[in-house]
C-alpha cells in the first residue's frame, strides 16, 4: 500500500521519547498511517489498541497506573526493554492522557496515537504534556499525493515537491499531462479510498458514507450538540458561502438559534477538521484575528456531495486547501479590494479561472500597498505570463 508523505516526516521520530499524535478527519488514513509506522518498529515489544473497542480501553482502566504498566509488560516478549504502544482513536477514552504522562515519566514506553477531533484533543492533553508530544495533522491527499497514488509521479518526485518547486511556472506539456487528473481531484477530493476507487458512482457512495460517519461518530462523543439537524442545516448554509466572509448574525437568524450557538457549531466543525476558517490578514499580528472570517471545506469531494457551488468557488476552495499544506493562510480585505490568500504573511495569491495580465497588475499594486513583495496568480486554465501559476502546480 502507498504511504502518505507524512509517513516520511514522522518516521525519524519513532525512536524519540515524545508521544506522536496524529490527528485529522475520519477516514483520511490515520489508522493506515499508524499501521505502517507500527510495521516499521523492529522491536517485538509493540502493542496495538483500538479505542473504538471497549475491551481495548479496559487495559488502561486502573486507578494505579503502575498496574497498567505491569499489564502491558505481560503482553510483550521482552518486559525489561522499551515498549511501543500504538493507540487508535484516543478521544474515546479521555483518561488515557494521564496514563501516557505517568508511563512516560516512570517507565520506558513510547506512545504513537491517533485522534479524530482536535476540538476534543485540545482539552484532552494536560499542560504537562505540552513539551512531550509531537502533533501531526493528516489532511486529505494533496494533489501531488493524488498523482503518486495514481502512479503519475514517483515517490522521489513527491518527496522533492515543496513550495519552492510549486512556485515555478509549468509548461503547457506538463499542464496538459495532469489537467484531467486535476479536474477529477476537484470533483472528488482527496480521501484515499475515494482516490483509489475507479468507478464514479462508487466514489460518490464512499463520500456519502464519510459524511454520514461524521454525524454518527463525532457527534456521539460531543454530547453538547444534541440537535443534529441544526448542525446539518448550518453545513448546508455554509456551502454557498465558500470563499465569502461569514455573517454570523445572518446565519443565526436563518437557523433560528443564537449567535453564540453558531460560534460553537463553527468551532466544532473546525475542530473536527470538517471546515477551516481563514482569518483576515493585517500588518499587525494582533489585529489579524479580528473581523470576519472566510469559510472553506477541508475536502472538495465532500463539498460537492453536500451541495452545489460554482466553478470559481470550487477551484478557490481547492487552492486554499493546497496552500494550507505549505503554511499558515489568511486573506486580505478592505472595502474596495481583496487578496484571496496570504501565505505565512509573506506571499500573496489571487485565484482565477482564467488569469490575465490586468489581474496581475492589480494584485501587484495591492500587494505592495500592504508591503508584500511576492505575489502570484493561480489560474485554473493554462495561461503564460509573469507571475501566473496553475492549480496543477500545487
Amino acid at each position: 500500500m502507498k504511504k502518505r508523505f507524512l509517513f516520511y516526516k514522522i518516521l525519524p521520530y519513532l525512536k524519540h521519547k515524545n508521544t506522536l499524535v496524529i490527528t485529522g478527519m475520519r477516514q483520511v488514513g490515520k489508522t493506515t498511517l499508524m499501521r505502517q509506522l507500527y510495521d516499521e518498529v523492529k522491536s517485538e515489544n509493540k502493542l496495538w489498541f483500538d479505542f473504538d473497542n471497549p475491551l481495548d480501553q479496559k487495559v488502561f482502566e486502573d486507578v494505579d497506573y503502575r498496574n497498567i504498566y505491569y499489564r502491558l509488560q505481560r503482553q510483550v516478549k521482552n518486559p525489561s526493554e522499551k515498549i511501543y504502544i500504538f493507540i487508535d482513536e484516543i478521544q474515546n477514552y479521555p483518561e488515557i492522557t494521564k496514563v501516557i504522562k505517568y508511563l512516560m515519566d516512570h517507565f520506558s514506553v513510547k506512545f504513537i496515537v491517533t485522534g479524530s477531533s482536535n476540538f476534543y484533543l485540545k482539552n484532552l492533553f494536560p499542560e504537562s504534556l505540552s513539551g512531550r508530544k509531537f502533533l501531526y495533522h493528516l489532511s486529505p491527499l494533496t494533489f501531488y499525493e493524488y498523482l503518486y497514488f495514481h502512479n503519475k509521479i514517483s515517490l522521489d518526485e513527491l518527496k522533492k515537491h515543496n513550495l519552492r518547486s510549486a512556485l515555478k511556472p509549468l509548461d503547457l506539456f506538463k499542464f496538459k499531462k495532469f489537467e484531467s487528473d486535476y479536474e477529477d481531484y476537484l470533483v472528488f477530493g482527496g480521501f484515499p479510498e475515494v482516490v483509489v476507487t475507479e468507478n464514479v458512482e462508487t466514489k460518490r457512495l464512499i463520500l456519502k458514507n464519510i459524511f454520514a460517519s461524521f454525524f454518527e461518530k463525532d457527534l456521539r462523543i460531543i454530547s453538547d450538540y444534541k440537535d443534529i439537524r441544526e448542525l446539518r442545516d448550518l453545513i448546508l448554509l455554509l456551502v454557498p458561502r465558500v470563499g465569502s466572509m461569514l455573517q454570523v448574525s445572518k446565519l443565526a437568524s436563518e437557523l433560528g438559534v443564537s449567535r453564540v450557538k453558531v460560534y460553537e457549531y463553527l468551532e466544532f466543525l473546525q475542530g473536527t477538521f470538517f471546515i477551516h476558517l481563514l482569518s483576515r490578514y493585517s500588518k499587525s499580528v494582533d489585529r489579524s484575528v479580528a473581523g470576519g472570517k472566510k469559510v472553506y471545506f477541508s475536502d472538495t469531494g465532500i463539498l460537492n456531495i453536500i451541495g452545489s457551488i460554482n466553478e470559481a468557488q470550487l477551484f478557490e476552495n481547492a487552492v486554499v486547501n493546497q496552500l494550507r499544506d505549505f503554511g499558515e493562510v489568511s486573506f486580505y480585505h478592505r472595502s474596495t479590494a481583496e487578496i484571496d490568500v496570504i501565505l505565512d504573511r509573506k506571499i500573496a495569491f489571487e485565484v482565477k479561472i482564467t488569469a490575465t495580465p490586468e489581474d496581475y497588475r492589480k494584485l501587484a499594486r495591492l500587494s505592495k500597498e500592504i508591503e508584500i513583495n511576492r505575489y502570484y496568480l493561480i489560474s485554473k486554465k493554462f495561461r503564460e505570463g509573469k507571475g501566473i501559476l496553475t492549480g496543477v502546480n500545487f
